[in-house]
């Protein structure tokens, strides 16, 4: 991976903490990793006990297909994997959790909340 790569991904993962702090979200970590893999954002909306699990994605194009797509069942199978044993080692007394996807393509930044 490029420094260029490396530098967009983590540019677009603080555009995502960002969205999620603006819209009533505490970003309760980041880059959390475990032997299965990372959980890219995790944020926690108090009034009402939400978890999210959110995956960002950066395309530099949609060329190729967006970077929502991206996120196939394979990843998607994962991240709920993580999720568990990331809410197994936190107590958040959480009432439901969700799954979203943030995706750069080129220019174009969207949360896709609900994603799967």
């Amino acid at each position: 991976m490029t420094f260029e790569r490396i530098a967009l991904g983590r540019a677009v993962e603080e555009r995502t903490a960002s969205w999620y702090r603006a819209n009533g979200y505490e970003v309760v970590d980041r880059n959390w990793r475990c032997p299965e893999g990372e959980v890219d954002v995790v944020a926690v909306r108090r009034r009402d006990r939400l978890v999210v699990f959110c995956e960002v994605k950066a395309r530099r194009s949609a060329r190729f297909g967006s970077a929502a797509e991206a996120v196939g069942r394979d990843k998607q199978a994962r991240l709920r994997r993580l999720a568990a044993a990331w809410l197994a080692g936190h107590r958040t007394g959480a009432a439901s959790i969700r799954f979203d996807v943030a995706a750069w393509d080129g220019g174009r930044f969207e949360v896709v909340e609900g994603a799967f």
